[in-house]
């Protein structure tokens, strides 16, 4: 009698320590508070222990490309905070192999254009210091008017006749630089030509092959007319002799001319 109270705590004691069944699916509820902070968790689905699926794959490729993209795109970022000079576009825009020959030109066309500022600075400069002369000169006609005989025998002013041809070689030179072309231009020129003989070349061989369709199909369809004509067959079902005599006949006098 005293052994069995004993017997029925220790299995009261061992029921006590079972642990709890696990199904599959359920997610053990770890309570970690750290500092009173609650951690937030990805809500997945019981039946899923990754993202994605097996027929498209855990998403681990995904992730790698969006990580190699964004570490691409961090080092174009800070490559342009390095070197934010801007190209020149003017020097850009030639073909390699003949940069060197439109710089020089254009280097040559600038100074001519400084030569020609500079003479037309000094031909300026020198109607200024002809203006005050012009001006004690007026007084003097006035004079002249009223002797005419000594206007006569005045001589005309040089530097006139000085001014005049300088202004108009000034004008001829303008027009002859407005004129030339520059070895662009002249390129630009060469290749609109090609591009409007091939235009033509173009233009022509489609006249012609539609020429070529349309005569392929008026001799097909003049061959089916024949064969239809020569197909034909009498109330009996036996072929007619008098359409192909006929046509035999046609054929022979076209032949004959």
């Amino acid at each position: 009698m005293d052994l069995l109270p004993s017997f029925s705590f220790s299995v009261c004691s061992f029921s006590l320590c079972w642990p709890k069944p696990h199904f599959k699916g359920q997610s053990k509820s770890k309570k970690n508070f750290t500092s009173g902070v609650k951690t937030k968790k990805k809500w997945v689905p019981q039946h899923k222990h990754f993202d994605g699926s097996l027929g498209e794959g855990q998403g681990f490729a995904f992730k790698r490309k969006q990580k190699a993209k964004n570490e691409y795109f961090k080092l174009l970022r800070r490559e342009k905070k390095k070197t934010p000079a801007p190209k020149n576009v003017y020097e850009d825009e030639y073909p390699e192999h003949l940069k060197h020959l439109y710089l020089a030109e254009k280097e040559q066309l600038k100074n001519e254009a400084w030569a020609n500022r500079v003479k037309r600075s000094k031909l300026r400069m020198k109607d200024k210091e002809e203006d005050p002369s012009e001006a004690d000169a007026a007084p003097q006609m006035d004079q002249n008017e009223e002797n005419p005989s000594t206007s006569e025998e005045a001589e005309p002013n040089p530097d006139t006749k000085q001014t005049e041809p300088s202004e108009k070689e000034e004008q001829i030179r303008m027009r002859k630089k407005l004129l030339k072309k520059t070895s662009y231009q002249k390129t630009q020129e060469e290749f609109e030509k090609i591009q409007e003989n091939r235009r033509k070349k173009q233009e022509e061989y489609l006249k012609n092959k539609q020429q070529r369709e349309e005569a392929i199909q008026k001799y097909k369809q003049k061959k089916m007319e024949t064969y239809q004509m020569l197909c034909k067959k009498t109330k009996k079902g036996q072929p007619n002799l008098n359409l192909q005599m006929e046509y035999l006949l046609q054929k022979i006098q076209r032949t004959d001319k």
